[in-house]
């Protein structure tokens, strides 16, 4: 297998062969700890996990930088709608970006949402967390995509695919839970340790009857901050 040069910041460069991952590239050099999440392979944020495949730089993404964060934010938004398909299986997912203050999901399902609801929620995410989970990257041809998520009754994210100007679409895998996703996330559930549900808005949109639900992640010395997107 082809060998290619991989520089590392602080670090010697090294040789490798093509399609080592970023993980271990990271280890051998021992600037790896548990504080990294993703990895940096020249200007992109990508999972640890991802095959270098070309000469590039390799850095890390710890959770305290702005890039971790939105790690973080990312993959607790996941987190959040397994939860949510576990105790909810009808309901349906659409959305779940980041945003400054946290992030949101949109799901559709024929009640909204309710206080109680969202303790329940919670306490899954919290399962789920403690069972770490790995998070795993594939990607699909997109008319592969769109039988899978037809077939799991998932008719806005087979939608959203057939509008992806792509032959092929990325999903990521965590225990039974399945989405279409860009990345990167954590390499494990685990990692998720900060998180609360702080906001419950109103129904949007009367086309879908989605109802959103709305949650900040930090971690920072063990605590968790919360905050609300505004409605």
């Amino acid at each position: 297998m082809a060998l290619i040069t991989v520089n590392i910041a602080g670090a010697t460069a090294q040789k490798v062969e093509a399609g080592t991952t970023a993980l271990d590239v990271l280890k051998a050099a021992a600037v790896l700890n548990n504080q990294v999440l993703a990895a940096k392979i020249d200007d992109q944020v990508v999972d640890l996990a991802r095959p270098l495949t070309a000469d590039c730089t390799v850095g890390t993404v710890p959770a305290e930088s702005p890039e971790g964060l939105e790690v973080l934010r990312h993959s607790t938004a996941h987190l959040m709608a397994q939860a949510v398909k576990r105790l909810f299986p009808e309901t349906q997912i659409t959305i779940g970006p980041v945003i400054s203050d946290g992030f949101y999901y949109d799901f559709k399902r024929d009640q909204p949402f309710t206080p109680d609801d969202l303790e329940k929620i919670e306490a899954a995410m919290k399962e789920i967390a403690k069972a770490n989970l790995p998070v795993r990257r594939e990607e699909l041809p997109k008319a592969d995509a769109i039988h899978l998520f037809r077939g799991m009754g998932e008719d806005f994210k087979a939608e959203i695919i057939d509008g992806i100007d792509a032959e092929n679409v990325s999903l990521y895998r965590q225990g039974e839970f399945v989405d279409l996703c860009r990345g990167p996330h954590v390499p494990a559930t685990g990692r998720l340790k900060a998180f609360k549900l702080t906001a419950l808005p109103a129904p949007t949109g009367a086309a879908t009857s989605a109802t959103r639900c709305c949650s900040a992640s930090m971690v920072r010395r063990g605590r968790a901050r919360s905050s609300s997107r505004p409605t």
